[in-house]
């Protein structure tokens, strides 16, 4: 789904941006934020890149296929006239 690398990221940036004062309190923001970001990317129904590149190639393979074919049909549609 969402790379845990990015999100992690994402944290050490939110971490090396609080105060003095609640660098205490670092490890229960990084957690309730990533529990928070976790739980609105899983609602968003994202796809990996991967997935969306497969998809990409299997819709490309499949334009080429049906034009292949339009092409196919008026061919024969020419020869019957």
């Amino acid at each position: 789904m969402i790379d845990g690398k990015k999100i992690d990221e994402f944290m050490q940036n939110v971490a090396n941006a609080l105060p003095a004062g609640l660098l205490d309190m670092k490890q229960d923001v990084e957690d309730n934020v990533r529990s928070a970001m976790t739980g609105a990317f899983a609602k968003l129904d994202l796809v990996t890149r991967e997935e969306f590149d497969v998809q990409s190639q299997v819709l490309l393979r499949t334009r080429e296929k049906l034009e292949a074919l339009e092409k196919l049909v008026a061919d024969l549609e020419g020869k019957t006239e």
